[in-house]
């Protein structure tokens, strides 16, 4: 008998083709693709439940205890570690170099904000999401991993917020899918100079985006612009025996566009 969701994705798929001519648009087999491709990809975060259990497998927050739901976007890329692998450098970098805090927005349900307060011991996160379910997801993940009375958990963030924050060791994370242009407003937040900030940028949802942030922070910032790039990792043995489609899927992180994220340190 097929699951719930495998029933719930079939009927979306039955909706996408429905009335198709025989010179279907391009956009409509896009849709169709990604419909099917995300479908997979649950089907493959529960085969890894399966085999490993819900704990994160590599990277900075390998052994991590994470959620068998995500709370948005792809979970199977999270469970084996290679979720947004190309910022791992910097985080690892910046960790290094020394935090007092980090200040999380758009947390969802805690990647971030709990695999950095255990990847950083003298570190408190601020993590701040919209969305109450998220916020219910980010504390419970941060009680299971220890890390609770480090993990600050918050509704909206205004602009004007990293004033409170003025004068440490910061390191601003934004994932806000076009709120970016909302959140990070050096004018009305000049402490902001001061601070590191990685952003993920979204032209897909508030065009010039990427432009925008890179001309408020290029007079006070360095800058350097990271892109999503192939994965490379060692898997467990599992993985090896899915098929090639299938190992392709389970690190597709469902982005529609280049999504690229901005990594900007203070000016010496």
């Amino acid at each position: 008998m097929a699951s719930e969701m495998t029933t719930q994705y079939a009927e979306r798929l039955l909706k996408l083709t429905e009335g198709w001519p025989a010179d279907a648009e391009v956009n409509g087999l896009n849709d169709l693709l990604r419909a099917a491709s995300r479908w997979r990809s649950h089907l493959l975060a529960n085969t890894f439940v399966h085999e490993q259990g819900a704990r994160i497998w590599s990277g900075p927050f390998a052994g991590m205890e994470y959620v068998t739901q995500a709370s948005e976007g792809a979970l199977i890329p999270r469970l084996l570690g290679t979720y947004e692998s190309e910022l791992h450098p910097h985080l690892n970098a910046l960790v290094e170099q020394g935090l007092d805090c980090v200040i999380d927005v758009g947390c969802a349900e805690g990647y971030y904000a709990v695999g950095l307060a255990r990847m950083a011991p003298q570190t408190t996160v601020y993590a701040y999401d919209i969305d109450e379910r998220a916020r219910l997801a980010c504390a419970d993940l941060a009680a299971r991993n220890g890390v609770a009375e480090r993990v600050i958990v918050g509704g909206e963030f205004a602009p004007d917020g990293f004033e409170a924050f003025a004068g440490r060791r910061v390191l601003v994370l934004v994932d806000a899918e076009g709120a970016e242009l909302d959140i990070l407003q050096p004018a009305l937040s000049p402490a902001l100079s001061g601070m590191n900030v990685i952003v993920e940028t979204h032209d897909v949802y508030r065009p010039g985006a990427l432009l925008t942030m890179i001309e408020r922070f290029a007079p006070t910032h360095d800058i350097v612009r990271v892109d999503q790039a192939p994965k490379v990792f060692d898997p467990p043995a599992w993985f090896h025996k899915l098929a090639h489609l299938d190992q392709l899927l389970a690190v597709w992180e469902w982005r529609a566009k280049p999504t690229p994220w901005l990594v900007m340190r203070p000016k010496l």
